[in-house]
């Protein structure tokens, strides 16, 4: 007979390492700075920064970007972790 998992479990078990991966943070990153620089509001206040490299670093170290990972497995099976649980 399967074991019954609770959801709190359930939820916090990922694809992958529990974190972002340095290439996960990088996209984020890039991403998120391509945005400011087309015009997108910075989601903190930007305290005399202009570098939009910068900004996103920071609104990712404050948990301000509603943005979610998807990671893949060979088989088709996908997970959409948002990024503040992996921080």
């Amino acid at each position: 007979m399967p074991k019954k998992t609770s959801k709190k479990t359930a939820q916090k078990s990922f694809i992958g390492p529990p974190r972002l991966t340095k290439y996960e943070r990088a996209r984020i990153i890039g991403a998120r700075a391509l945005q400011l620089s087309y015009g997108a509001p910075a989601f903190i206040p930007r305290e005399g920064l202009y570098d939009v490299t910068e900004i996103a670093k920071r609104e990712l170290e404050a948990k301000a970007l509603p943005i979610s990972i998807r990671r893949q497995l060979p088989d088709g099976t996908y997970q959409d972790i948002p990024v503040q649980d992996l921080l």
